[in-house]
């Protein structure tokens, strides 16, 4: 099955379940980030949007143990980085319709949750098709090592993503049920 079938199939399939729920484990998220000893505690989050895994209550947890929350902004040229923000801080809803920080502050986050549309047992991840997360997790290495934790729901997975040179593997994936990694 192609990207563009998956990708529909997958979002069809999450529409229907939104209303179920479904929460990851934020213990299995400290266990990771316990485990990898991050030096810094810089985290990019989300805001969910068309039914993806909902982060914003992890990233309300993890500000209260001092993270450094920031939420990525669309940029042109299909290019997005990270500004820091609280979730007491307003946000403004950018042309694709999702909300993003107003402050103008960069952000260069240690540990980046990933949203996606589907993933594999290999930790590959299907996303809207923009190639926004791949060029910025591609930027950002470059920068400094980062730690890669995909958000997404059990039914998700698929058997096998065809990959290309500029998809971005990532570390973990989190989904309501378990860890993979």
């Amino acid at each position: 099955m192609n990207k563009s079938a998956i990708r529909k199939r997958i979002l069809k399939i999450r529409k229907q379940n939104s209303y179920k729920n479904l929460e990851i484990n934020y213990k299995n998220l400290l266990k990771i980030l316990k485990k990898e000893k991050i030096s810094g505690k810089k985290l990019g989050g989300y805001y969910p949007y068309n039914f993806e895994v909902d982060d914003i209550k992890i990233l309300k947890k993890l500000e209260k143990q001092k993270y450094q929350i920031s939420l990525p902004k669309i940029r042109k040229n299909f290019k997005m980085d990270f500004f820091s923000w609280n979730p007491k801080d307003p946000l403004i809803i950018n042309e694709l319709g999702i909300p993003e920080p107003i402050t103008n502050k960069i952000e260069y986050p240690d540990i980046l949750l990933v949203p996606m549309v589907a993933f594999d047992e290999k930790l590959n991840r299907l996303g809207y098709g923009g190639g926004f997360y791949d060029r910025y997790i591609s930027k950002l290495k470059i920068r400094k090592k980062i730690l890669l934790v995909g958000l997404a729901f059990s039914f998700q997975k698929v058997k096998k993503l065809s990959t290309n040179k500029h998809d971005m593997k990532l570390d973990y994936i989190l989904t309501e049920k378990n860890l993979s990694k």
